[in-house]
């Protein structure tokens, strides 16, 4: 689950962390308001949305002006005025794709005196199941364009449950930084109020891009990514209000409220699959004879008729999805429960595209019954590569 840059810093900041005095604006009558309530002299105004790459971004529609979603200005009227012209605009980033996204929020916030930038981030180690510190003195750039080009300018280490965040981590990161006197003391204090609300509100990652060394030369959060644990997310009801499902490919959102695992993709081919390792061979085998994956759709060990119903319209909802592959290896998972829920979507939804279904194992034949007794015109498919095979010829023609 991922929050806007002015949740996570309201969110660092309950923790101690210094970050700029700033307003969300969801309305443009109350931008002025809001940009009045702070004393300048600069004013940033900044786009809502959960992509990167805001500032670098540009607005589809013309009068939205031609600065990207980062706006530098020196006047409350004048911040308004830019907040105004951002909200409801579409915005493409990198990160968004060529379609972007609609600006539903803005935020308005104090401007800070840059004398460094540096890059950090907390996130977690898969390698080591340990919180691992991502540290560099690039600050502003891509990570990943780091890494390509200057790899030797990043620290990485994690820390050990054992112990926990101590003092010592903090100065590894300040030294790595180039930190002196002040700073360390600050950044030992920062790195451990970091540390403290990625553990307690279960993060997955934390970016802070840039963190900065003021005109003033005190640390400071000048931007905040966060994400959390999706499977965590019940244990803070706090983090839960924060969602927003605007933000959230409709597909995928529907998908949450059946607890079916979904993620939309960009290709032709709809799968429903049990299984996250199996989901993941079926999308390999899909390319491997020549197309595309449109989705990823773990139905999970435990699926009902009805959720199997729910992920099938799920599927069909999507305009690019040209055909349908059920691929079902039946452990926990019943196969005659998939027979039915599919049966049940064809036809409650209808089917306008070709259809293969491939089940094994448990009430195998109880499912194939289900599937040859009903009027569905489905594609049997014997094993894996008979049914990637037989859909892909049937997209194909």
């Amino acid at each position: 689950m991922n929050i806007h840059e002015y949740q996570a810093k309201a969110l660092l900041a309950s923790y101690g962390a210094p970050v700029s005095d700033g307003r969300a604006v969801l309305k443009a009558e109350d931008a002025k308001t809001a940009a009045g309530e702070m004393d300048g002299p600069l004013w940033v105004v900044k786009a809502q949305i959960h992509a990167g790459g805001r500032g670098k971004g540009k607005f589809k529609e013309a009068d939205a002006g031609d600065a990207g979603g980062v706006r530098l200005t020196k006047s409350a009227v004048e911040a308004a005025e830019e907040a105004k012209k951002m909200l409801g605009r579409t915005l493409v980033t990198h990160q968004t794709g060529p379609a972007g996204k609609q600006v539903n929020r803005i935020y308005i916030e104090d401007g800070s005196g840059i004398e460094t930038e540096m890059y950090l981030a907390l996130l977690v180690d898969r390698q080591t199941s340990r919180i691992g510190f991502v540290v560099s003195t690039e600050g502003g750039m891509d990570i990943e364009e780091v890494a390509e080009k200057t790899p030797e300018k990043i620290l990485n280490f994690t820390v050990d449950p054992a112990t926990g965040y101590q003092a010592y981590h903090g100065r590894r990161v300040a030294f790595a930084l180039g930190l002196e006197g002040q700073q360390v003391k600050q950044c030992v204090k920062l790195m451990g109020q970091l540390y403290k609300a990625f553990t307690e509100k279960d993060m997955e990652m934390l970016e802070i891009n840039p963190l900065i060394i003021t005109d003033e030369g005190s640390l400071k959060v000048l931007d905040a990514k966060v994400a959390f644990d999706g499977n965590a997310v019940y244990r803070h009801a706090d983090i839960a209000a924060l969602r927003d499902e605007t933000e959230e490919d409709p597909k995928e959102l529907a998908a949450s409220k059946f607890d079916l695992n979904y993620i939309a993709l960009d290709g032709e081919i709809g799968c429903m699959v049990n299984g996250a390792g199996l989901a993941m061979a079926t999308m390999d085998i899909i390319k491997l004879y020549g197309a595309e994956p449109a989705n990823f759709l773990d139905v999970g060990g435990g699926a009902t008729k009805e959720k199997v119903t729910e992920a099938f319209k799920i599927i069909t909802s999507d305009p690019q999805v040209k055909g349908i592959l059920v691929n079902i290896f039946g452990g926990i998972m019943r196969c005659d429960v998939i027979a039915e829920g599919v049966v049940a979507a064809v036809k409650d939804v209808g089917l306008q595209v070709p259809l293969v279904v491939r089940l094994e194992g448990t009430n195998v034949e109880e499912g194939k019954a289900i599937i040859n007794n009903s009027d569905v015109d489905v594609i049997a498919a014997d094993d894996l590569k008979d049914g990637a095979e037989k859909i892909v010829k049937a997209v194909k023609g």
